[in-house]
């Protein structure tokens, strides 16, 4: 029989032939790496599709063992050494997001999805309150539950977690807890001193006298104003009242804190 290339027993046969079966053992163990991270080792664990897991090697007290367990428990698979990273970690890492690293959330909530994928639009060196995050995903009153969600997040540090705060500008809870928190930002050259000044002082907002425009501290616009031109708002209402608008950048639209 010749093969005129419109035979459909012929194609379905040459799909699968492009695609080989994927081998028992790759169906039963994940991978894991431990490389280096913006403040430490990590452990990274994952699969064909993506990462799936990730850890401090401080959190983990430096013990392969404690990571393998921990990863087991959370999804019931084993892990097996691997050589090299996946595509996009490591340039991920140094601060340039690269589009070929994948994810692997299978197993999470549609919400806990669209909190993860929120955060991750979060840009390096800002914070964003947990409310910012509720509103970008449709659910504003959802504060509560996006902390959990957060808390639950698999990948901290690529999907960054850390950086999102308490509308107050304190850093709040942490998987890997306060103090990493804080190093993880001053490392992407996050001022907290600037925010927890502007804080004591009531400001959760800066305005620019110039553009009229009003952002959260740590936006790049907000880090622009110089000191005679800016002017401090504890709540986006009282900026507009003043004639502010939103920064589309960072989109300052929600009332906190009360």
């Amino acid at each position: 029989m010749i093969d005129n290339g419109h035979d459909p027993l012929i194609s379905a046969l040459r799909r699968l032939s492009s695609s080989p079966p994927r081998s028992v053992v790759d169906l039963i163990y994940s991978n894991w790496i431990i490389i280096p991270g913006p403040v430490g080792a990590l452990y990274v664990a994952f699969t064909d599709h993506g990462v799936s897991f990730v850890r401090t090697a401080e959190s983990m007290h430096g013990d392969d063992t404690e990571f393998l367990r921990e990863y087991r428990e959370r999804f019931q698979r084993p892990l097996r050494k691997a050589t090299q990273p996946p595509a996009g970690l490591l340039p991920t890492l140094r601060g340039r997001p690269a589009r070929t690293l994948r994810l692997d959330l299978r197993g999470l909530t549609e919400f806990e999805h669209d909190v993860l994928e929120a955060t991750r639009h979060i840009p390096v060196g800002q914070t964003r309150p947990y409310g910012w995050v509720a509103r970008e995903i449709g659910r504003p009153r959802a504060v509560r539950a996006v902390g959990t969600a957060l808390r639950r997040n698999p990948v901290p540090v690529l999907v960054p977690c850390h950086r999102v705060t308490r509308s107050t500008g304190e850093p709040g809870e942490y998987v890997f807890g306060t103090e990493m928190k804080e190093r993880l930002l001053r490392v992407e050259k996050v001022n907290l001193d600037e925010v927890h000044e502007l804080a004591r002082d009531s400001v959760y907002y800066l305005g620019s006298k110039t553009t009229g425009i009003v952002c959260y501290p740590t936006c790049a616009d907000a880090r622009r104003i110089t000191r005679e031109h800016r002017r401090g708002f504890r709540t986006i209402d009282q900026a507009a009242r003043a004639g502010y608008r939103p920064c589309k950048r960072c989109r300052p639209a929600i009332a906190e804190p009360a």
